[in-house]
């Protein structure tokens, strides 16, 4: 076994790291919390973001143990021997390489994140991209060293004006200079160029270059910090799950970095001779063509019928690259489905059996193994209406890379695919096991890891993405929301309780129009989108809420009243701002009620029959009104605030401020009182109903009843109104005395108007 420098020392740290994710993993499974557990391995993304289930759990302990592995690679050091000894760029290389680590693993410290330190590692960029052109001189042919090189500077420059531009909250610069359509691809486009000079360049290992290719690998599925739009089901939010673990993968990154700065430190292997390329026997051709012209059958028959599409926009493998992974992967997705479509598999097959590699044959028949179970999965996950059919502008970026007019619709609006992907597996599957009976290497020479095993842990592993055939369920109209109407209850109506929980985000949406969805929309599509915009709002990351802004329109900071329902932070603060809304309403109410105690109370010059001061300020909205319902039809006449006609008596006020109202009903004609007010008007009402209460409908003001004991007839109304002054406002508080006694005559006799009225 290859000894290495730290070799003893990071073992025991990723021993000890790695007790401590098991640890906390078993604590988490039987407690029902992993937030300690989630902290160690994920680095933030806590139950609030990810919700405890035990699967998940299981898979961040993999990935704990997968990272204290890394953790060994990247702290073991160079192997044992003699130290190399190289020029000037290599070692720099190597300096360069090993503070890149270090600020990797400076990220994964539990300290207060600040913009600016990102800085220091985007620079550092500059500095990799430029060594290894320098260092892979004489491994690669100029004109592909050139491309990596203007490739890396270029994600170099990128990486720093996105962290200035996010830092400075510019976020419409940041998503122009790097717009989620890149994802990774310029940083692709410079690592592959280093990988292929790395594999041909002795100094470093194979093991190496397979870090550096499975951090390619997932540097394409990234989303690379970019919004995701998917909808899960049952509860759990893959569309969050997906970015968590590929979070955690991304450690092959750092160890790539490692390995490479080790293996430069460390003694240069000797050359190792060229595998012998094995090639196959010879087949009969009669057997060869069949499984060459296999997989055109399914393609010939789709392109007879105008569909060049393999699978399209259906099922979970297509949900997967066009919902989870980065743009870039799912254009590259849409052209494998083409290609697949129109039989690009037979080429494969065709140039495989007339070279006839050991290695190419077994690639050849795992690519087509692998397209089977594909086709396998989707055909088992396909509805007739997926979730996101429901929803225009989801289709229109579904349809958008394929050729337009491609899918049709029958009569019942279900979008046209072609051929079912069932016999495009049959096909691909049959193709691979005649290639694998005249092609398979004898018992002896047989690899370990068997392709049919291959296929199979790979099948197993698609049945695990989340499942685009979860049923409609049921569908919450904006009517059902709504309180039913004094009719539908027998003439008894009954204020429903409000909704809560998940009713009450559903009917937010569907009331409010929140969000983008079609009326017939499922309510558990609503409650999906809806826990995944809780979990945004929760994290409040000013980076996050622009990208969706940007993205996908969607303010969510704006959506706390929808999202109180189902999420605990926006209810929060819902809660919170009612309660101050309540407390300021509170106060004023008060500072009211003071206003109206320190006006002058009226002391009548003979006794009234009854007089009422109302304790609470009244704020009608359109003045006060009086009137008979079978009053008819005349002209009406203003004086002041008050306005008479047949069977009518309306009372203006300012709609701004409160009244202090009093009313006085007197058995007979009291003593006109004019100091003290600004307008004195008193005009005649004929009373048929028996009773007269001012109101306001607008603002469901009532005011008690001024008729004398119920009293039916003709009535004199005599309005008092004033303006009463309130620790130096300019305006103060209306105050408001209104008298009642019955007596005949309609005219309108003003007893005092103010010459200037305010």
């Amino acid at each position: 076994m290859r000894r290495y420098r730290f070799g003893r020392i990071a073992t025991l740290f990723a021993a000890i790291y790695v007790a401590a994710v098991v640890v906390s993993g078993v604590l988490a499974l039987v407690t029902g919390d992993p937030a300690l557990l989630r902290e160690i391995v994920t680095w933030g993304w806590g139950p609030d973001f990810v919700p405890y289930t035990w699967w998940v759990e299981l898979l961040v302990v993999a990935g704990g143990v997968l990272q204290g592995w890394a953790y060994w690679q990247v702290l073991r050091g160079r192997p044992v021997g003699t130290v190399a000894v190289n020029d000037r760029p290599v070692r720099l290389l190597r300096a360069a390489l090993y503070l890149s680590v270090a600020c990797t693993l400076l990220y994964r410290l539990p300290i207060p994140y600040l913009w600016w330190l990102g800085l220091p590692s985007d620079l550092l960029n500059f500095a990799v991209v430029g060594l290894f052109f320098v260092v892979l001189a004489g491994v690669l042919p100029r004109w592909l060293r050139l491309l990596g090189l203007v490739a890396g500077l270029a994600n170099a420059a990128i990486g720093v004006a996105s962290t200035v531009a996010y830092g400075l909250g510019q976020y419409s610069v940041a998503q122009f200079v790097s717009p989620y359509q890149l994802g990774n691809a310029v940083y692709l486009l410079w690592l592959v160029p280093v990988l292929a000079g790395q594999a041909r360049d002795a100094r470093w290992r194979r093991g190496t270059v397979r870090m550096g290719g499975a951090s390619a690998a997932l540097s394409l599925l990234s989303s690379g910090g970019h919004s995701i739009v998917a909808f899960g089901g049952s509860g759990v939010d893959y569309d969050l799950v997906l970015p968590m673990v590929l979070s955690v993968l991304g450690v092959f990154g750092m160890v790539w970095q490692a390995r490479s700065a080790h293996d430069l430190g460390g003694p240069t292997p000797a050359p190792s001779p060229a595998p012998q390329i094995r090639i196959a026997p010879a087949r009969a051709w009669s057997l060869t063509a069949v499984a060459v012209v296999l997989p055109l059958i399914p393609a010939a028959v789709n392109l007879a019928d105008g569909m060049p599409v393999w699978i399209g926009p259906r099922g979970a493998v297509d949900d997967l690259f066009h919902g989870y992974v980065s743009y870039p992967a799912m254009v590259l997705w849409v052209a494998v489905d083409m290609l697949v479509g129109v039989g690009a598999p037979a080429a494969l097959v065709l140039i495989a059996i007339v070279r006839r590699p050991r290695r190419l044959l077994r690639v050849t028949m795992l690519i087509l193994t692998l397209a089977a179970a594909a086709g396998v999965v989707t055909s088992l996950t396909t509805q007739s209406e997926a979730d996101w059919q429901l929803i225009p502008e989801m289709v229109d970026q579904r349809l958008a890379l394929y050729p337009d007019g491609l899918f049709d619709r029958n009569e019942k609006d279900d979008i046209l695919f072609g051929l079912s992907p069932l016999w495009y597996s049959a096909a691909l599957a049959a193709s691979a096991l005649i290639l694998l009976a005249l092609y398979g290497a004898p018992p002896a020479a047989r690899l370990r890891h068997h392709v049919l095993v291959t296929a199979l842990a790979t099948a197993v592993a698609l049945c695990f993405l989340p499942a685009a055939d979860q049923s409609r369920g049921s569908v919450t109209t904006a009517e059902d929301c709504s309180p039913p109407e004094p009719w539908e209850m027998d003439g008894k109506p009954v204020e429903p309780p409000p909704p809560t929980g998940s009713r009450a985000f559903i009917c937010a949406v569907r009331r409010q129009n929140a969000l983008t969805f079609a009326a017939t929309t499922p309510d558990q599509v609503l409650l999906a989108r809806g826990r995944r915009l809780c979990a945004v709002y929760t994290r409040n990351d000013p980076r996050e809420l622009a990208r969706l802004r940007e993205v996908e329109g969607v303010n969510v900071a704006n959506l706390s009243g929808v999202l109180a329902g189902i999420c605990p932070a926006a209810n929060a603060e819902v809660t919170a701002e009612a309660a101050a809304k309540d407390r300021e309403f509170d106060e004023f109410m008060a500072e009211e009620r003071r206003k109206c105690d320190a006006t002058p109370r009226h002391r009548p010059l003979i006794t009234p029959a009854k007089a009422i001061r109302l304790k609470e300020p009244e704020w009608p909205e359109a003045g006060l009104e009086l009137y008979d319902e079978f009053a008819g039809e005349g002209k009406s006449t203003t004086a002041g605030p008050v306005t008479a006609g047949p069977g009518r008596v309306t009372v203006g006020t300012h709609s701004d401020f409160h009244v202090c109202v009093t009313l006085e009903t007197y058995t007979r004609r009291p003593p006109v009182e004019s100091k003290g007010w600004d307008d004195v008007v008193e005009v005649g009402y004929a009373n048929q109903s028996g009773e007269m209460s001012f109101m306001d409908g607008l603002s469901g003001t009532e005011l008690p009843d001024l008729s004398l004991n119920g009293r039916k007839g003709h009535y004199r109304i005599r309005v008092h109104f004033a303006w009463s002054p309130w620790k130096g406002e300019e305006y103060g508080t209306q105050r408001l005395l209104i008298m009642a006694y019955p007596g005949p005559g309609d005219k309108v006799v003003t007893y005092r108007r103010l010459p200037e009225r305010r």
